[in-house]
């Protein structure tokens, strides 16, 4: 190891995190040339592709630093975004099973959900891996004071469409606007508790008003891209005498043609990632004015922020009492920038950047925002999620004999999804309790606390 590894976690934690790979990971991505500070782990932290999911790690260039799709996983700038409302949940109350079910119909979810009759042409989605929301907004999706509240207003400059394989912007064509399978959603809910009545007011979230979380990313093609590059890395890093302690880690040099191609092509899918976040809302806000029978804007669904949690960037950070330019990897982590940096919103840059932390289908979810210990620590970073404590396939094997339907009905929960057996795979006990893991990040001060919102339906794929 060249650096020291961290993970953030209590003994509660720690004995979900003890017995999984992910402390192997996180040991394994520090042995990486070009690594500075520490290979971070945060309290969601559970096994995945090279790097564990909830793995944070900075590179130097100047010090032989790499990239690596391991780090950045295959749902590239896969993230979440939160939508506020001034509709109550007695408003809500009588509506909520309508709003589910138009959300539905106009919202494809699960495995290989598409807008098949209506899939972009290959010059738009060229377009959309270049522009991002920004596409999005000009289709009439959403209005310009959204761009303003996504992580890099929605837009990854460094972006190189041209990178992107033909197989790849095929698989994108039909998917802009969709959610996905696994654990991707569009949750409604509300604000059932305020921790900071300033930050909470700032950000619009008042107790007892309904709210929608988002979370999806650049299915297929970011999928593709992924994939098409892990071979590239894998000769990448026999050609420049790289030692690798897991193959899943296969990268390239920093200032190497292969990463530059990689990087390039990751940030397109990360634009398309935006983009499908930006169409999706419109779609949810299209639904909520069908139900309620008002214009959107009248109900308050304003976006709160989309925040992404699967990329590596170039940022500047202080490490060893100097400024350096390094390349941040944040696999299944998410930024947590504190007051006063540029990069935050400038609406919200008097309290820090907002952290959506979404938990289960059934309990809660946590907003917070950003501390300068994230950035000090973390490289600016925090958890993004709950993390899983039991696989997939232990999830569905553990609820043969129960009706998941009538369980979620007793919770006065309305799920929708266009398989079940998803719905297994995503039952609350394979999650961690995300109490915990934000009560950890909050007593760490690497976030801070605002609000918990309860969910009230679950669309999953």
């Amino acid at each position: 190891m060249r650096v020291e590894g961290l993970v953030y976690a209590d003994s509660r934690l720690m004995e979900d995190i003890g017995g999984d790979e992910a402390i192997r990971q996180v040991a394994n991505v520090a042995c990486l040339p070009g690594i500075v500070g520490r290979s971070i782990g945060m309290p969601d932290i559970h096994w995945g592709y090279g790097f564990a999911i909830g793995g944070v790690a900075a590179f130097d260039p100047d010090e032989g630093g790499v990239v690596s799709p391991g780090g950045v996983g295959y749902d590239i700038n896969c993230g979440v975004r939160l939508l506020r409302s001034e509709i109550t949940v007695d408003e809500m109350g009588p509506r909520l099973k309508r709003l589910m079910n138009q959300i539905m119909r106009d919202v494809p979810a699960g495995v290989g959900a598409s807008y098949r009759s209506s899939a972009l042409g290959t010059p738009a989605v060229r377009e959309v891996l270049t522009r991002g929301a920004a596409w999005a907004v000009d289709q009439g999706y959403g209005t310009a004071d959204d761009l303003d509240h996504i992580e890099s207003g929605g837009m990854l400059e460094a972006a190189d469409a041209d990178a992107v394989s033909d197989r790849a912007v095929k698989r994108g064509r039909p998917q802009v606007g969709t959610v996905g399978s696994g654990n991707h959603f569009i949750e409604i809910g509300y604000v059932e508790e305020i921790y900071d009545t300033k930050a909470a007011e700032r950000l619009g979230l008042h107790p007892q008003t309904v709210t929608v979380f988002i979370h999806s990313g650049s299915r297929g093609l970011g999928h593709q891209v992924c994939t098409d590059y892990l071979d590239v890395m894998l000769a990448a890093a026999t050609a420049y005498g790289i030692d690798l302690p897991d193959r899943q880690l296969a990268c390239a040099p920093l200032t190497s043609p292969e990463a530059r191609s990689y990087l390039g092509a990751m940030y397109a899918a990360g634009n398309y990632a935006f983009a499908n976040r930006q169409v999706m809302s419109h779609r949810v806000r299209e639904a909520f004015s069908r139900i309620f029978e008002r214009p959107w804007e009248d109900l308050g669904l304003r976006l709160v922020y989309d925040v992404a949690h699967n990329n590596a960037k170039w940022e500047t950070h202080q490490v060893e009492g100097r400024e350096r330019r390094l390349c941040v990897h944040r696999k299944g982590a998410t930024r947590a920038f504190p007051p006063g940096h540029p990069d935050v919103p400038a609406a919200y840059r008097d309290i820090g950047q907002p952290v959506l932390i979404p938990g289960d289908m059934a309990r809660y979810s946590y907003v917070l925002v950003g501390t300068e210990g994230a950035y000090a620590e973390t490289f600016g970073s925090t958890c993004h999620g709950a993390g899983r404590r039991m696989s997939r396939r232990k999830a569905k094997k553990s609820v043969r004999g129960r009706d998941l339907k009538r369980e979620f009905r007793e919770l006065g929960i309305e799920v929708r999804a266009s398989s079940f057996a998803t719905v297994a795979e995503e039952i609350p006990e394979a999650y961690k309790d995300v109490a915990e893991v934000v009560d950890v990040v909050d007593r760490a001060g690497i976030g801070r606390k605002v609000a918990r919102l309860k969910p009230l339906g679950v669309l999953k794929g």
